[in-house]
């Protein structure tokens, strides 16, 4: 039975968000929304196997060590979700479409089917407003005295849905704000090996995108979501090393968003 609010997580489940290199000196914010595959142990398994949760379907493969890489890399600030997004979606509004998904790319989730309001709610306080109370604190201390700082969200996206082969490398999303996707793009297309895609293979003019809309567009702030295909970062040594391939156009659209 799933248990209520102020009682999902135990004393052997993991934090609910993670935070890298707080004392960063880039005027960035890294995030990574979908950093894990954990699930609370009250929740069980969520009624699938081992090998669903550790799909796409659960996290973003490779995010969290291209993320830790790119925080590395830039001297940036990481913040980091602790649990998976079938437990509840860091990227969704709470409630609302894909937060917690009955079925996920084909794959029914039976502990997500017919939740009430409590038991939503006691996983949005548990898993989702920890994380996304963190970014606040942490983009208060960083714009403290007016200082410009961009914000960042580090994703990963599966090379097939559908049975549509996805041909691109890496993706920018982005809504009406082109101070950093625009210098970020044309960064990445200087590189003629890789295809880049231009809010692909999601778009983060979605009325369900959460992050950015929260916390960016409310502040102000030169903001984009990154993708990066997972079969490129799947193992922790390819994601350090795209990490490293990327870090130097994010640096330098950075500096442009920030004029």
């Amino acid at each position: 039975m799933q248990q209520l609010l102020g009682q999902l997580l135990g004393p052997g489940d993991p934090p609910p968000y993670s935070v890298f290199n707080e004392t960063g000196r880039a005027p960035l914010l890294l995030l990574c929304d979908h950093a894990s595959k954990a699930v609370p142990q009250a929740l069980g398994d969520l009624g699938i196997p081992a090998s669903e949760l550790a799909r796409h379907i659960g996290w973003d493969i490779g995010g969290l060590d291209a993320a830790i890489e790119l925080s590395t890399a830039l001297d940036a600030p990481l913040v980091a979700s602790g649990y998976s997004r079938l437990v509840i979606d860091c990227n969704r509004w709470p409630g609302g479409e894909g937060s917690i998904p009955e079925v996920s790319d084909g794959t029914s989730v039976p502990a997500n089917c017919g939740l009430g309001k409590a038991e939503i709610d006691a996983r949005a306080e548990a898993c989702f407003w920890p994380y996304h109370h963190e970014v606040d604190r942490q983009l208060d201390r960083m714009t403290a005295g007016g200082r410009p700082v961009a914000l960042l969200v580090m994703h990963s996206f599966t090379p097939e849905m559908n049975g549509f082969q996805r041909p691109w490398h890496v993706g920018v999303l982005w809504n009406d704000d082109p101070r950093l996707p625009e210098p970020l793009l044309a960064q990445l297309r200087r590189d003629a090996s890789l295809v880049v895609g231009d809010n692909k293979p999601y778009s983060a003019r979605a009325s369900y995108e959460y992050t950015l809309t929260a916390h960016a567009r409310s502040r102000g702030l030169p903001h984009c979501s990154l993708e990066v295909r997972q079969d490129l970062i799947d193992t922790s040594d390819e994601a350090r090393a795209w990490a490293k391939r990327l870090a130097p156009a994010i640096r330098a659209a950075v500096a442009a968003s920030l004029g």
